[in-house]
């Protein structure tokens, strides 16, 4: 099934969730008119092609018939140039339509989120630090180097906070790959088509990544963009479904306009790690999918020992992709209030729609279901670990499932020559 063919199909449902999102239906309107106005120019393209058929001599024919023949022909290049106008207006409109939004996300938006889940204890901190002064205090992120040398938001980890983020990633791949995960290093820029496919605005004031304009290429805000196009206008057995990788990838994100009160520091920046999950799956098995991919991201923060609380998105703060999403917001001592650490997205058939990624179950084919997951993003963990377990006497503890990984269990105050 084509997307115009499973929005016709699905228009209702459109109308409900474009309105849930509180977004403008005339989009809706708008796609009507060209769908039907496709209809007849494809109409008036083969009527002319069949034309020119019929009265194609079989014989050597006359001048006058040559010159009828070339009429007919020019008629018929016009007719195709103009559906080929409409059918790319036609995607061009299909790509700004969000997907369906699921009839259990809170309607509403950025601040109508409902929380689903509180777990763990908060640490009793008397004048709790942020983590940009634990980490100037103890040498481990220095942000007024990375401004002097790549602008601001910019920064550079050193000493144990180096040791921290690979411990991190370590302790992380091996959850994975105990759950079946496939470990994958990806590339770091992806061509604008997979972005605009996989939901991401590589252009305009949406914009939402670092663009290589004259290559049509991008740096990726997240490994979701080329795990999303690996299976790329291909058919899965049904069989080998689902497929789970864990992707790792350096992040860029231009993250303009960005900049409220709970941006500072790590929070909010252009350039960080991270692991991703992402799942491809049935569509009757997508929405079990989605709920494993929280669980994977709620035992990791807990074996890190991690207050956190479980949040369900409103439609109207749901990216473009997302029929639904759940984010897991850690406790931030140095902000006092919980911040998103990761989230998980069930994208259903979006991606795969626009990708043309199949599955084939028995000489059936349909579009596959993907989802999403952050299984850890380095620069927010660390400032969940450095802010829950900093120390009366400015050092902070390694959660000790890290321990380990590390080689060490206390990050301490550095001589000044450190």
């Amino acid at each position: 099934m084509s997307l115009v063919n499973f929005y016709k199909n699905n228009k209702e449902a459109y109308l409900i969730s474009l309105r849930k999102r509180g977004l403008d239906t005339q989009l809706l309107d708008q796609l009507d008119k060209l769908i039907e106005e496709k209809s007849k120019k494809l109409t008036d393209l083969q009527n002319r092609q069949r034309e020119i058929n019929e009265k194609t001599p079989s014989s050597v024919p006359t001048e006058r018939i040559r010159q009828d023949m070339r009429t007919l022909a020019a008629n018929a290049k016009i007719a195709e140039d103009l559906l080929k106008k409409i059918n790319e207006e036609l995607n061009e409109l299909l790509n700004k339509l969000p997907n369906l939004v699921s009839p259990d996300s809170p309607e509403g938006a950025e601040e109508d989120f409902k929380i689903l889940k509180e777990w763990g204890e908060k640490p009793e901190i008397e004048s709790p630090k942020d983590h940009e002064q634990i980490g100037k205090d103890l040498n481990l992120i220095d942000f007024e180097a990375g401004t002097k040398v790549a602008g601001t938001k910019f920064y550079y980890l050193k000493n144990e906070a180096v040791f921290l983020e690979f411990a991190l990633i370590h302790f992380v791949l091996n959850i994975l790959k105990s759950e079946g995960f496939i470990p994958m290093i990806t590339p770091q820029i992806a061509k604008n088509s997979i972005l605009e496919s996989i939901g991401f605005a590589p252009k305009g004031p949406e914009k939402q990544v670092y663009g290589l304009d004259e290559e049509g290429l991008s740096l990726i805000g997240t490994s979701e963009i080329t795990l999303g196009g690996y299976h790329q206008d291909e058919t899965i057995p049904a069989e080998k479904l689902p497929l789970k990788y864990a992707g790792f990838s350096t992040c860029f994100r231009t993250e303009a306009g960005a900049y409220g009160k709970h941006s500072k520091g790590l929070y909010r920046v252009h350039q960080f790690d991270k692991l991703e999950m992402f799942i491809y799956c049935l569509p009757e098995d997508s929405e079990k999918m989605h709920q494993y991919l929280l669980s994977l991201e709620e035992k990791i923060f807990q074996e890190l020992n991690i207050p956190y609380r479980v949040v369900d998105i409103a439609a109207g703060d749901l990216g473009a992709a997302a029929y639904r999403k759940f984010d897991v917001e850690a406790w931030m001592p140095g902000r006092g209030d919980y911040g998103e650490v990761t989230s998980a997205s069930n994208t259903t058939n979006y991606q795969a729609m626009r990708l043309n990624e199949k599955f084939d179950k028995n000489g059936q084919k349909d579009f596959v279901h993907t989802l999403n997951g952050t299984a850890i993003a380095i620069s927010r963990a660390l400032i969940a670990i450095l802010e829950n377990f900093q120390q009366a006497d400015g050092s902070v503890k390694i959660p000790e499932v890290l321990v380990s990984y590390t080689g060490f269990a206390k990050i301490s105050p550095k001589n000044s020559s450190e």
